[in-house]
């Protein structure tokens, strides 16, 4: 509206003092919203560098674990057969334990509370690995039983779970600052949303205001608005530079994922091969040699060779790569058995597998003790020549897991238990897992093995919601 004379002239004077004010108060109102919006990329990342924190001191929690447990099989293997083979895999655990120890201190370096936990538990894996070099050690001297009296007691698993215990105490301590953290980044995104919310609404106000009044704070609020229109395409650049690299991220771990399943599987296929031709070569000098109990001792050593072969291969890991079927898993290495021990006998074989999920890494031992067991069926129930059944059963009880491996051939006389190296392994193997070993004879006839595993972990148990895959006949 065009003003003339005398109010044109009094109201230059206030409109001349409201400028500066109405420019500063939008200037400032601008500059809040962006600051706030430079707060919400910050604690983003912040968000984002603590998640990749928690993860990375998770995973080497976890791998610290597993070098301890890789390092007791093979101390247990050694022991359990005096076979050297077992000591490389127990060396290149003790090997990497010092690495993963040190990246993890290096996770926790400004976390005093959690380097004492991790201190705590070093002085515990320290102890462990003193008790199995001892033990590996007194086996080299010749003092096996020694070893073994020491790797039977429940010192080193009392250990095993102090370890894991104090990791799983320094897991959730990350855990539970993560989260602290999220809550606080939440409430501050909140309160800084609501700054560039309202901020933004003083300043439209403001530049309406400043429009009305002249055309010059009007050129300046044009220069803020473009400014604020680079902000938002310098933020948008951002987040599609993130959002690309989170896919990328995201992409890549689904390639590796893939990977390591891949070598995962290719590797039990090749120690499975490996073990395949160690039996061999344990059937072609069996076959040269002329003492009996030679023979014995290698066709002995043959069978549990192809028994823990026969697991490698048949082992097939679920989606996550730590779990496996178990009916799948033990009626493939029973069908091996059938196919490599059997010869010209009539022998049929029975499977009753309830649907349960397992941890691969307890699906070797167990294909052990059913090779064991079906072996000595074999060998001991049925006379040359002779025809038979066995039958293999495995179901949840709720004390934990039972399985049966029954025959209905001569039987065991009365009072007389096995004493042989098998019978000491299907123990030694079964005690892993509380497990109890009852041996009797059925009324009809024959031998029942039942062993029952207290502490033996179902990852899944389905048969609440199906019938168990019933009874296949070989």
């Amino acid at each position: 509206m065009a003003m003339t004379g005398d109010a044109a002239v009094a109201l230059t004077p206030g409109r001349e003092v409201r400028r500066p004010l109405v420019i500063a108060a939008s200037l400032a109102l601008v500059v809040i919203a962006a600051v706030a919006a430079l707060f919400i990329v910050q604690g983003v990342d912040a968000q984002m560098q603590d998640i990749q924190r928690t993860h990375e001191t998770r995973r080497q929690a976890r791998d610290l674990v597993q070098a301890l447990t890789d390092a007791e099989t093979g101390q247990r293997g050694y022991l359990l057969t005096l076979d050297e083979a077992y000591l490389e895999p127990y060396r290149e655990a003790v090997a990497s334990m010092d690495e993963t120890f040190r990246a993890l201190n290096e996770m926790l370096v400004d976390r005093p509370t959690q380097r004492l936990r991790v201190a705590g538990v070093s002085d515990l894996i320290e102890q462990k690995r003193a008790e199995m070099a001892m033990t590996i050690s007194m086996a080299m001297e010749g003092r096996l039983s020694e070893g073994l009296s020491i790797l039977r007691s429940d010192a080193g698993r009392s250990l095993m779970e102090s370890i894991r215990t104090g990791l799983a105490a320094v897991v959730a301590d990350e855990d539970e600052r993560l989260f602290e953290r999220n809550e606080q980044v939440a409430g501050m995104r909140t309160w800084l949303i609501s700054m560039i919310i309202v901020a933004l609404g003083g300043a439209v106000v403001l530049t309406y205001a400043l429009l009305a009044r002249t055309q010059r704070a009007f050129s300046l609020l044009s220069r803020n608005a473009t400014e604020l229109r680079s902000q938002k395409l310098e933020l948008e650049r951002r987040v599609q530079e993130r959002t690309a690299e989170l896919e990328e991220a995201r992409t890549h771990a689904e390639r590796e994922r893939a990977r390591v399943e891949a070598l995962l599987q290719d590797t039990n296929h090749r120690i499975g091969n490996s073990l395949a031709t160690v039996s061999s070569l344990l059937g072609l000098q069996m076959t040269r040699s002329q003492s009996p109990e030679v023979r014995d001792a290698l066709e002995a050593a043959q069978n549990r060779v192809q028994a823990i072969a026969s697991g490698h291969r048949r082992l097939r890991l679920g989606a996550d790569l730590e779990t496996t079927e178990a009916a799948e898993f033990i009626t493939a290495v029973v069908d091996d058995l059938k196919a490599t021990q059997v010869g010209d006998r009539v022998i049929r074989f029975d499977t009753e597998i309830a649907p349960l999920t397992i941890n691969a890494r307890d699906a070797t031992t167990l294909g052990i003790i059913v090779g064991e067991l079906v072996v000595n069926a074999l060998k001991h129930a049925f006379a040359p020549g002779a025809s038979g059944r066995v039958l293999v059963r495995l179901r949840p009880m709720p004390e934990g897991l039972a399985l049966d491996v029954e025959d209905d051939g001569r039987g065991l006389p009365d009072g007389d238990a096995p004493q042989g190296l098998g019978a000491v392994i299907i123990e030694q193997l079964s005690r892993q897992y509380g497990g109890e070993v009852r041996r009797e004879r059925p009324e009809a006839g024959g031998t029942r093995v039942t062993i029952l595993l207290p502490r033996f972990e179902i990852v899944a148990d389905q048969s609440q919601a199906m019938e168990p895959d019933g009874r296949s006949n070989g």
